[in-house]
């Protein structure tokens, strides 16, 4: 039997083989993609320096001999302001009910602020009889009195059955902390093949290491008002792929700084997306883009479902 119908039959699995799913829940922009990225030891979630940069739920796949962790990277949890953000804290409020355990995500260089007390909250009402885990991330910035004062506020803050100490960006402690969660799974088989890091198709992937570089290269509401649609992704030979996409804003004034004067910079922001996609999927990509205008889409529940942001009604 090859080593890929053993990752299929559970009776090549260890007896005491483990699998579930975590649920990586926080504030916006307090390092879950980076941390999941680091788990896996390479990049399928993007990230920058901006909050609500994860919009969907993404899914990371984390491959042991002892078992195997789905990892749910969820958005920012935060107070909506439009139909958008409505969409994304249904998205992270979801996960909590398909995890065996909740892993929570704060960014320890502060002291708690309101949308800590909020995530609190939504923990507590949420985990059911999930266990939670507390990481205290970017401890690395902070002086030991700060690091023992800010953990305890968090500690104290958040109902938790463990607490660990971590830095997603350096991997400090995160090994530990993937051992305790991996201790903590059910037994179980294993869901994926142990090659697959993602759920993430093509197209999806594409589109937001486009969004990734428009968000790292502008400022103020341009990244929040950015949405990025691929009309074509066409796999013209195994050495060559043909992606074509939309980058839509809300506003011409916006549509003007995406493009750049002399188109600037949107041809910044493609060669940058190009040569990412190319090292992802190892071959020659020709990335076409344009902008367009599409205004007030966040706030408009029609244009945010042909979007894919799919808002669920509630009972």
């Amino acid at each position: 039997m090859n080593d890929t119908l053993n990752d299929i039959f559970d009776d090549a699995l260890p007896a005491d083989h483990r699998s579930g799913v975590v649920a990586v829940v926080g504030a916006p922009n307090v390092g879950k993609s980076t941390l999941i990225n680091q788990l896996l030891a390479q990049k399928i979630a993007i990230v920058s320096p901006k909050p609500q940069t994860t919009r969907r739920r993404q899914l990371g796949i984390l491959t042991t001999e002892r078992g195997q962790i789905l990892l749910i990277d969820t958005p920012g949890l935060h107070a909506p302001h439009n139909k958008l953000g409505e969409y994304m804290v249904q998205v992270a409020q979801s996960a909590f009910k398909e995890a065996d355990a909740i892993l929570v995500l704060v960014d320890v260089s502060s002291k708690p602020e309101r949308r800590d007390e909020l995530l609190a909250d939504t923990v507590s009402r949420l985990r059911g009889n999930s266990l939670v885990y507390l990481a205290l991330n970017k401890t690395d910035l902070l002086t030991n009195a700060d690091r023992e004062a800010h953990s305890a506020a968090y500690r104290t803050l958040i109902q938790t059955d463990h607490v660990f100490p971590i830095s997603a960006l350096t991997g400090d402690n995160v090994p530990v902390l993937f051992e305790s969660l991996m201790n903590a799974m059910p037994e179980g088989p294993r869901y994926y093949p142990s090659d697959q890091v993602s759920d993430l198709n093509l197209r999806f992937v594409a589109a937001e290491v486009i969004r990734e570089k428009i968000m790292m290269s502008t400022d103020e509401e341009i990244p929040y008002s950015v949405a990025v649609e691929i009309e074509s992704y066409k796999e013209r030979s195994d050495a060559l792929h043909y992606i074509s996409a939309v980058i839509y804003v809300e506003r011409d004034s916006q549509k003007g700084i995406i493009i750049g004067k002399n188109g600037v910079m949107i041809k910044e922001v493609g060669a940058a997306a190009r040569e990412e996609l190319e090292g992802l999927l190892d071959v020659k990509v020709f990335l076409e883009l344009h902008v367009k205008v599409l205004k007030n889409w966040r706030s408009d529940e029609v244009l945010l479902k042909r979007l894919g942001y799919r808002l669920v009604k509630e009972d």
